[in-house]
């Protein structure tokens, strides 16, 4: 088994930070192989980025990620640069609120990430409530794995909110049937 993800956005939405936990959650606490590499424009914020994870259940002799068969887009700017790139028949997720193009099409899994971490007190965790989605329709890493990983990346007083997220995501997979 050899998977190939690839979440992006823009600068700012903690793209590179979702991508980190979920290969640490693969690798540390699923025991699988996982690869993490990252990629964003010169802006500091605003400019598309994009985080690229491979997990293998064997050594990865390849970390670079092709044609990805799981995408988490959480921008149109994002969906233009990286969407295209996907593999037939790729499970598409993406933030149904700043994602017009993908939701407008109808063959996206949709979550209002931004909208659900807004309710949560602040957006800036909208990255986690998109990773509980990824981990509700996916199943690719455990909700276990994902919720330790983030509980030893984020910083201490922030642990309860990010968890909190990524229990929001999720729910929202599961209760929509996306899971």
């Amino acid at each position: 088994m050899r998977e190939e993800v690839r979440l992006a956005g823009f600068g700012g939405q903690g793209i590179i930070l979702a991508g980190y936990v979920l290969g640490k959650a693969a690798a540390l606490y699923d025991s699988k192989e996982a690869i993490f590499t990252q990629s964003y424009g010169p802006e500091a914020r605003g400019g598309a980025c994009a985080a690229e994870v491979v997990i293998s259940d064997e050594p990865i002799d390849y970390p670079v990620v092709s044609q990805p068969r799981y995408l988490a887009i959480m921008s149109e700017e994002a969906f233009s640069k990286y969407g295209s790139a996907a593999a037939d028949g790729a499970v598409l997720m993406v933030d149904s609120d700043l994602v017009e193009t993908a939701t407008r099409l109808g063959w996206a899994h949709g979550i209002p990430a931004t909208r659900l971490a807004q309710e949560l007190g602040t957006r800036i965790v909208s990255n986690m409530v998109m990773l509980g989605f990824f981990c509700g329709v996916t199943d690719l890493v455990s909700a276990r794995a994902m919720e330790e990983a983030i509980r030893t990346s984020v910083p201490a007083k922030t642990v309860d909110l990010n968890v909190r997220a990524f229990n929001t995501g999720l729910e929202y997979a599961r209760s929509r049937g996306d899971a």
